[in-house]
């Protein structure tokens, strides 16, 4: 998973700050999460990533400062806004910082990936095929064309599956807390979301069967851990 693209994420808001992060985790990208302004910058200068995801609205500094300042340090690496804020002169400003794209509190997931994914195509052209496969034991799993292939033998997996069986690879050796892949998958960790949920890992695991050595564990009271050689 070395050629995921990597996305630094700058959100105060814990919660969404958590879900976005793992709802872009699931999806493929690696993504690392910063509460304020100079948390975001200090990340910033210690690794390259490919995109900027800034709230504008932060402690200590706010991402218009913030985007100013990686645009200091790095002219190229595309920058996306996230705000509550609607006014003109709000967006105008992103704007003349040089964002690529300003989503307005609140948004869909769907629609934050895809714009994501326009801008990363445009600025880097397509990654390799491998930063979407995982090695599940003896398993193959590609989780943009939700398959999961043994030897010869393909199963095409429906959506809440692949986001599913993504986050547990992606949390691999760690136990994937509950709630977190409701509001990541379901958007919402209600009764029939978690039932639901329930029956999308035993789908899972009835794919899975067919490697021994391969398994979802139930962790009581918290959530679910894949357990797989190399994890």
């Amino acid at each position: 998973m070395n050629d995921r693209f990597s996305i630094l994420l700058c959100e105060d808001d814990e919660n969404l700050g958590m879900l976005l992060r793992e709802y872009l985790n699931a999806k493929g990208y690696a993504t690392d999460l910063c509460p304020d302004g100079d948390a975001g910058y200090k990340a910033f200068v210690k690794k390259q990533y490919d995109l900027c995801v800034l709230d504008v609205m932060m402690p200590k500094k706010d991402g218009f400062t913030l985007a100013k300042e990686i645009r200091q340090a790095n002219a190229e690496v595309p920058i996306v806004f996230l705000t509550a804020k609607t006014l003109k002169e709000d967006v105008l400003a992103g704007f003349k910082l040089g964002a690529d794209d300003y989503l307005t509190k609140p948004f869909s997931m769907e629609e934050l990936t895809l714009r994501l994914d326009a801008i990363l195509r445009r600025t880097h052209g397509k990654k390799t095929k491998e930063s979407n496969i995982y090695q599940i034991g003896r398993f193959s799993f590609d989780s943009q064309k939700q398959v999961l292939t043994l030897d010869d033998e393909q199963i095409k997996l429906t959506t809440k599956e692949s986001e599913l069986l993504a986050l547990l690879c992606i949390h691999g050796g760690d136990i994937l807390q509950r709630d977190i892949a409701l509001k990541t998958v379901w958007t919402d960790d209600n009764f029939y979301n978690a039932r639901s949920m329930d029956v999308y890992v035993t789908k899972l695991r009835k794919h899975l069967k067919a490697d021994p050595d391969v398994e979802i564990k139930n962790i009581h009271g918290k959530g679910y851990k894949l357990i797989a050689p190399g994890y």
